[in-house]
């Protein structure tokens, strides 16, 4: 019998990504400090913020395969995360107009019981169209993307944000890259068919 599956995350859009997969799943709020280390680069903060989170699962259950997944942004070789308010994510656009921003995605599956992981790192490259300081607040104030990284979301109208999207799963952009995470899972004896 197939453990259960745990994602260390209670956000509505990895949940709604997980589903894809029609394994069934409990969520937890993994409770860990997602501050970046000193010196500590965007790929390796997501792959260890991911790591915390799937082992944090560890105290509440005694078994199960645990899903760990981290996002940030980088612009001009600086790590952004969420916005958290209208004004930061006004200026996240801003920054972002006409660049190529890069997406990392940390990805982590611990198994409790044997206390074995495996990890990765999925970058995604977003190429942003020249954005207008009107359009730039039209699309804060329509879709308050104050809870994603880089201030948009993908799923909705951020996809008018873009002029190209380049990378091995769409699904990365909004934070769990369901490709990887499929070979991930089989490692852990878990199979989607």
């Amino acid at each position: 019998m197939q453990p259960p599956l745990i994602l260390a995350s209670t956000s509505q859009y990895r949940q709604s990504l997980l589903n894809k997969l029609n394994l069934p799943f409990t969520t937890f709020h993994p409770n860990i400090d997602e501050s970046a280390l000193p010196s500590e680069t965007a790929e390796q903060l997501v792959r260890r913020l991911a790591e915390q989170k799937a082992r944090s699962a560890k105290d509440d259950y005694q078994e199960g395969i645990v899903i760990g997944s981290d996002q940030v942004a980088v612009i001009n070789g600086k790590i952004i995360g969420k916005p958290l308010n209208a004004n930061n994510a006004i200026e996240q656009l801003k920054q972002a107009s006409g660049k190529i921003i890069t997406f990392y995605t940390g990805l982590a599956v611990y198994n409790i019981a044997t206390q074995t992981s495996h990890s990765l790192v999925e970058p995604f490259n977003v190429h942003f169209r020249s954005l207008s300081q009107q359009q730039i607040e039209h699309y804060v104030e329509q879709e308050r993307p104050l809870n994603c990284a880089g201030s948009f979301k993908s799923e909705g109208l951020g996809i008018a944000l873009f002029k190209r999207l380049e990378g091995k799963d769409p699904n990365t952009l909004v934070g769990l890259p369901l490709i990887s995470l499929i070979d991930l899972l089989a490692k852990q004896g878990v199979h989607c068919l």
